[in-house]
């Protein structure tokens, strides 16, 4: 498979009459914008806000991110969401980098949802805090969930993958001089430099807990909670298989924009043919009951050794329950032989002083930490809001609380605010472009 992605960066982003792009300046006619999130008849309310890096802006309740892109094959740009179920991996994508399209709820926030802010302190904190976020607020008629503390959001989540597909293709006849080109031979087709060289996978836990269908990531729009750990070509995760789902503490979570441009993906086919052989992804589940832990595990071991696989890298999405899953993993690939590193965050506590995963294993000696989900964060107020401050404090986010005997609210009257990083929306960067530096004391 061969997969080129045209990349086009984006200086600025304005409205005007014509949808157009030119010298880096993305114009975006918002009235046909909106009709694109508007075809789904649950959203009953939206707008389109744009928030630019150094901007005295705050925005949450975050829910989504991703990438503008367009498919020039003509197939669906997030197959089993913007279209039909088909292949993708394979042929021409273009992208608008240096922005993203942000789904962000006008009101109503929940579990899975974050904060994003665009200057100070806060910035640094999350990748989207450097993008200029195209921002879609919107609220819907999903009464059903609108009390509820875990929210499956499907409405906004869809309408912004929608809009960003929209967005994507106002380049979708242009020709870029910025191009990445994925190409990996059939593994067994490979010559002997190749084969000599350590063969090496990927290990990916999608957020796959929720037995209750709607809440997981999907794959090919399956929800992840229904998969086996199954062997996946990493242009297939590059080109838009993958979509995030609503379920995960924010800090934790990948969004749409992590799986389209995932960083340990790129550095392996940064590293293939020179010191090691990128074998592929192999894309395993997070799901809650140990014997699916185990059955999991076993399945991943299995893939990895029929691979011939000599190291792999793992990552979780997640923290918790999910640690098992991670820490089962590891102690597999181990004991199969295969040398594993794996990466995730850890829940210390807000002193730090708690163990840092729910489980351990000797065999899991080799471990990036990408931060403490529990540590405090405190940011002064900014100018403006993008979506509803209040929802922090009132909606469950996971990182905010309401009341805390000793701290008060997380929002406070003057619009500082006090949280978790769990809050920071994907704040982490598990997939790996942390910036976090461990501190010895």
């Amino acid at each position: 498979m061969k997969l080129e992605i045209n990349n086009f960066p984006v200086s600025e982003v304005i409205f005007g009459e014509k949808f157009s792009y030119e010298n880096g300046i993305l114009t975006i006619n918002k009235e046909e914008a909106l009709k694109v999130v508007l075809e789904d008849e649950h959203i009953t309310d939206a707008d389109i806000v744009i928030a630019k890096p150094g901007d005295s802006t705050r925005i949450v309740p975050v829910k989504e991110a991703i990438e503008p892109r367009f498919r020039v094959n003509n197939g669906a740009t997030f197959p089993g969401v913007t279209g039909k179920i088909e292949r993708v991996g394979n042929g021409k994508t273009v992208a608008l980098k240096n922005c993203s399209v942000l789904a962000v709820g006008k009101h109503w926030g929940s579990f899975g949802d974050g904060l994003i802010d665009m200057s100070g302190e806060g910035a640094k904190a999350t990748l989207f805090g450097d993008l200029i976020n195209i921002c879609l607020v919107a609220d819907t008629d999903e009464e059903f969930e609108r009390h509820e503390q875990q929210k499956k959001n499907k409405a906004l989540r869809w309408a912004a993958h929608r809009l960003a597909e929209y967005l994507g293709s106002v380049v979708k006849d242009l020709e870029s001089v910025d191009k990445e080109v994925f190409e990996l031979e059939p593994i067994s087709k490979r010559n002997k430099k190749l084969n000599d060289l350590p063969g090496v996978v990927y290990v990916m836990q999608p957020q796959s807990q929720m037995e209750e269908l709607g809440y997981n990531d999907l794959v090919y729009g399956w929800d992840t909670n229904r998969m086996l750990p199954t062997l996946m070509h990493p242009n297939e995760i590059l080109d838009g298989s993958i979509i995030s789902g609503s379920f995960m503490p924010c800090s934790s979570k990948w969004s749409t924009y992590d799986f389209q441009n995932c960083p340990t993906i790129k550095s392996l086919y940064g590293e293939h043919g020179k010191t090691i052989n990128f074998l592929g992804v192999i894309m395993s589940n997070l799901n809650v009951a140990l014997e699916q832990k185990e059955r999991a595990a076993m399945g991943v071991q299995q893939i990895a050794t029929t691979l011939g696989a000599d190291a792999a890298i793992l990552a979780e999405e997640g923290y918790g329950n999910p640690d098992a899953d991670f820490i089962a993993c590891f102690a597999a690939l181990e004991e199969a032989g295969v040398k594993t590193i794996g990466m995730t965050n850890e829940c210390t506590g807000r002193d730090g002083q708690s163990q840092p995963l729910v489980a351990l294993d000797q065999k899991a000696d080799a471990i990036v930490s990408c931060g403490n989900v529990s540590k405090l964060i405190e940011l002064p107020p900014m100018e403006t809001v993008i979506g509803e401050l209040e929802s922090l404090a009132r909606d469950g986010l996971s990182g905010g609380w309401a009341h805390d005997e000793i701290l008060g609210s997380s929002v406070k009257e003057d619009g500082s605010i006090i949280m978790e990083n769990n809050s920071m929306f994907c704040g982490d960067r598990v997939l790996g472009w942390s910036t976090k530096q461990m501190k010895e004391f």
